[in-house]
């Protein structure tokens, strides 16, 4: 166990989340996304929030979550115009508690997959640090930094545009309607497996 993943461990609160401090689950990845109320991690709130198994180099769409999670608080109307998710939206919405609790059964110990994960695993800590005590242990794997590291390899001096849109078109992905966690999650994965196995 790496040094991270053993302080978290200690600090854990809630032992029924031992498992996710357990080594990788070998060829196994989960492709995550959240729609949030802005791009604050330190006070926005997740509206959204999917996660789609990879394994064996294939994405399993049957093997996958998206929740919608009430806000506390009311969702500036900013933000609605980009991810289109209102307040009659989410009246059946799951509380955040047992939302993020089933985000951790379901991820377990994978390693993450995302664009510009970091944002995404930031705003869940927060949530997991507020009811669990603790912080996703998980392995990161970021689609943007794989890439770069393969257009890299193509052009080493070269400019290289990381934007999604751009990814997508350069790897030849087909483009679903974004800011919509399923299919951002989704798209991720369908990018991580082109990389992965160029």
């Amino acid at each position: 166990m790496d040094l991270k993943r053993w302080f978290y461990k200690k600090r854990l609160k809630d032992k029924r989340f031992e498992f996710i401090f357990n080594e990788d689950i070998p060829d196994e990845y989960v492709a995550i996304d959240t729609e949030t109320t802005g791009l604050d991690p330190r006070k926005d709130e997740i509206l959204s929030i999917a996660a789609i198994l990879i394994k064996d180099n294939k994405i399993l769409t049957g093997k996958s979550m998206h929740i919608k999670i009430k806000p506390q608080n009311e969702i500036d109307k900013t933000s609605i115009k980009i991810h289109k998710i209102r307040e009659c939206d989410l009246k059946d919405a799951m509380e955040p508690k047992e939302a993020i609790e089933r985000f951790l059964y379901f991820v377990k110990n994978r390693p993450l997959v995302g664009y510009y994960l970091d944002f995404d695993v930031k705003i869940i800590d927060r949530y997991l640090k507020k009811y669990f005590g603790f912080k996703l242990p998980n392995k990161k794997i970021e689609v943007s930094g794989l890439y770069y590291d393969y257009k890299q390899k193509v052009i080493p001096q070269g400019f290289i545009d990381l934007r999604f849109d751009t990814i997508l078109k350069e790897l030849n992905i087909p483009k679903l309607k974004t800011h919509n966690a399923f299919n951002d999650a989704l798209m991720s994965a369908m990018i991580f497996l082109k990389l992965k196995n160029s």
